[in-house]
């Protein structure tokens, strides 16, 4: 999810936060780049007009007529065969207001790591396709009108589209209202698990609430709300100022929902993380992990406590490695590569720990420890393209939300591009969607049933990641030659 206005680093000097960055290179030294491949940022796919409540941004003119963009993907879970994945779109373009034409689907894609190119694959089969089509995506629906709020489907015109210059709106798109099609004014996914019985669980932001869909796309029950286990303050409820239920004051600030979702690698509970502090909480770094029984499908009431490094960090994905232990991303608000002289407010913190819910400290935060600094990879073998300076990569974005073990030493990373907004990789230019392989310097204690394959294409099988990354440099020293 873009949070552009909140680009701060929370007070520390920039002495502070180089010293901090420099202090995660030596712990995290051994981490290497093994493969990236890149989604450009102009990718579409057919459906209804978008992006009508936003301005051209970044040389990026809108509207999009009867497109969507594939846009910038906050979730990730592995694919339809080995090498494919699905990755999910959230709310669309940053907010509730400008987002009610952008239709919630997730896509299916292959990274070939060789070419570095991203591909669209059929989202049953894994087969590779020529382009973003209705094969290659899955779009999410309240037919059954299981939501318990009004939705955009149920509106004659978008919110927010009647203005001075416009009195009688934008009408709402037949095909939205005819198939009561979910959009990002309804709810902004953030996470998505898909369960033993082919259904699937969404994390939602606006709520918070958890989303339960069918293995087609249709909401089968209402959406859960969050009870405040803690009983920080007086509400019953955890609840942003975009829940469509909202009483009273909201206890949550906007857009901290429910950045993480992790299922437990027995398959029995969801672990949804909450990506910002309770307006109520004294403990400003403080993060609610919330445990959910998928048997009863209702919240455990047993919470656990994640520290920020700093109040005014974010976490942008959970994901299990097995039952206790699970990875979390954590960023600053920044973008830009702090190697590069045309960033002046550039990105210092982008990192990925393990945590263990098992092990608790004395003042009841979990185990963290440090697995990545994005920030500086090593890339030995020059496969990070405009990212690598002096043999180090930068993962320099505002927003990576995506993570997902492909081995128990390597994972694969996305950025959500924010699409048109975010320029992180290069000034001016929105931001493609880029997939990278890092290559960990020490085993996960990763659980069988969480393992996926390395993606790899047919030139590349039975490749060690080792050799991946030497034919991947191999191929682009060639092409430059």
């Amino acid at each position: 999810m873009r949070k552009l206005p909140r680009l701060l680093f929370g007070g520390l000097s920039i002495a502070c936060a180089l010293g901090l960055q420099l202090f995660a290179s030596y712990q995290a030294i051994a981490v290497e780049l093994v493969g990236r491949a890149v989604l450009s940022a102009n990718t579409f796919a057919p459906g209804s007009t978008s992006g009508q409540l936003i301005s051209s941004s970044n040389g990026i003119t809108v509207p999009f007529i009867n497109q969507q963009p594939v846009q910038g993907f906050s979730a990730v879970l592995p694919g339809p065969k080995p090498g494919t994945f699905l990755v999910m779109s959230d709310n669309g373009f940053g907010s509730k207001g400008n987002s009610p034409d952008f239709l919630l689907r997730f896509y299916a894609v292959e990274p070939d790591f060789v070419t570095g190119q991203v591909f669209p694959v059929n989202l049953k089969t894994g087969e590779r396709l020529d382009s973003f089509t209705s094969e290659s995506f899955f779009q999410l629906n309240d037919k059954a009108g299981k939501i318990n709020f009004p939705i955009v489907a149920d509106r004659a015109v978008y919110p927010g589209s009647i203005t001075a210059t416009n009195p009688n709106g934008i009408p709402v798109d037949p095909a939205i209202k005819s198939s009561r099609l979910l959009t990002g004014g309804d709810l902004d996914l953030e996470s998505f698990r898909r369960v033993s019985d082919g259904t699937y669980w969404f994390g939602d932001e606006f709520g918070p609430f958890l989303v339960h869909v069918d293995a087609n796309g249709q909401v089968i029950e209402a959406p859960i709300a969050l009870p405040n286990f803690l009983g920080l303050g007086d509400k019953s409820l955890v609840q942003s100022p975009d829940n469509p239920n909202l009483i009273g004051t909201a206890n949550l600030g906007s857009s901290r929902g429910f950045e993480g979702m992790a299922l437990n690698t027995s398959g029995t509970k969801l672990y949804a993380m909450l990506e910002g502090a309770l307006v109520t909480d004294p403990q400003r770094d403080r993060l609610l992990i919330n445990q959910f029984d998928l048997a009863t499908k209702q919240y455990t009431g047993k919470t656990f406590s994640y520290r920020l490094e700093s109040p005014s960090y974010f976490i942008g994905d959970l994901t299990a490695i097995n039952d206790n232990e699970f990875l979390v991303i954590e960023r600053d608000g920044r973008q830009g590569d702090p190697n590069n002289s045309a960033f002046t407010d550039p990105a210092q913190f982008k990192r990925i720990y393990k945590i263990d819910i098992s092990k608790v400290d004395s003042t009841g935060f979990v185990q963290k420890d440090l697995l990545v600094d994005l920030l500086n990879i090593a890339d030995p073998n020059g496969i990070g393209g405009n990212g690598t300076a002096n043999g180090r990569f930068t993962f320099p974005f505002v927003t990576i939300e995506d993570i997902l073990p492909i081995d128990n030493q390597t994972l694969l990373v996305i950025n959500d591009n924010n699409f048109p907004f975010s320029v992180g990789r290069t000034p001016g230019q929105p931001d493609n969607n880029e997939f990278i392989l890092v290559k960990l310097d020490k085993p996960l204690a990763l659980a069988n049933s969480n393992a996926t394959s390395v993606p790899e294409s047919s030139t590349v099988a039975g490749l060690g990641l080792v050799g991946l990354g030497m034919l991947v440099a191999l191929k682009r020293r060639q092409k430059h030659n």
